[in-house]
């Protein structure tokens, strides 16, 4: 077996994340305890009671599925785990990636990950998001070349086969809708962000992400962690930190990701955080690939028990 482990992306919370690992596992139970001492907030009130309007503001968005994120690969560790030949995590699922492969601590990834949604937010208003669904990317930037500018209209994540994201100012995004229909595609849907990330509108928050870079220690990857923006596997602390920084005001590569994963072998993938979207996204770009997620208790007990029976082996991340 071949593993790579994944962290999943904002879109994916829910009140109540976490809750059931943090009881199941004191090794989940201690991330929470670490975020909620190194943010002047308390995560773990919010993963577990919310509000939903809190939840889903990306400035406490972002914090709660990093250290969701981190407490399954921690409870993952406690109980059954082969040492993965890959990390990868879809957007701000990067942080935790880059948690399990030891290039940033935890606390250090929090801080950052606040610091990115706060950024985030910052940014106008007058932008957003849109999924495409049911056609294939090249035909989806050609509409978006047809009917806007880069700088207004950009391909955000190719998240998998038919599934395709773009960012924008709202403008744009308004009149995207009928050329992308008449071009075939099944549904166009607006999706409950607050900006345009992933675009050239974020170039000021690439910027400012990089100088809250330089207050942090980053290290070499124990693990290759494959980036979101070339989907190269990377060790090196420079060029993951400099990719880390462009990954926001650029796409996510998510297709190039997986392919490249299962290409260097990778035949079972494990998704730790809220919800099960990258498991989602694996089953339509390479079918072929065991899968498993590591959301709560019951899917804990799944992925460990299959895990031990493939390696016998325990290791920590």
């Amino acid at each position: 077996m071949s593993l790579a482990l994944l962290f999943s992306p904002q879109g994916s919370q829910v009140v109540g994340m976490g809750r059931e690992m943090a009881e199941a596992s004191p090794a989940a139970r201690a991330v929470f305890d670490e975020a909620d001492r190194v943010l002047p907030w308390s995560v773990s009130e919010v993963c577990w009671n919310g509000p939903e309007e809190r939840l889903n503001d990306t400035r406490q968005t972002q914090p709660c599925l990093l250290a969701t994120s981190v407490a399954a690969l921690r409870a993952l560790a406690e109980s059954a785990a082969d040492t993965p030949a890959f990390v990868a995590g879809h957007s701000v699922g990067e942080y935790a990636a880059l948690v399990a492969a030891g290039v940033l601590e935890l606390d250090a990834a929090l801080r950052l990950v606040a610091r990115r949604g706060q950024l985030m937010a910052g940014v106008g208003a007058d932008g957003g998001m849109v999924a495409v669904l049911g056609l294939d990317r090249p035909t989806v930037e050609q509409v978006v070349a047809a009917i806007a500018r880069p700088t207004e209209l950009a391909v955000a994540n190719d998240n998998a086969p038919g599934q395709v994201v773009i960012s924008g100012s709202s403008a744009a995004l308004d009149a995207i809708g009928e050329p992308m229909r008449a071009a075939g595609a099944k549904r166009v849907i607006r999706l409950p962000v607050s900006g345009a990330f992933h675009s050239p509108l974020m170039a000021g928050v690439a910027g400012r992400l990089a100088d809250a870079f330089e207050a942090e220690s980053w290290n070499d990857a124990t693990i290759p962690v494959v980036s979101n923006v070339t989907a190269e596997p990377l060790t090196d602390a420079s060029r993951i930190r400099n990719l880390l920084a462009e990954q926001v005001r650029s796409p996510v590569e998510w297709v190039s990701c997986v392919e490249r994963m299962v290409d260097d072998g990778v035949d079972t993938m494990i998704e730790c955080g809220s919800g099960t979207a990258l498991i989602g996204m694996i089953k339509r770009i390479a079918p072929q690939v065991r899968t498993a997620s590591v959301t709560n208790a019951d899917s804990l007990a799944s992925a460990s028990e299959m895990l031990r029976a493939t390696v016998p082996a325990k290791a920590s991340f």
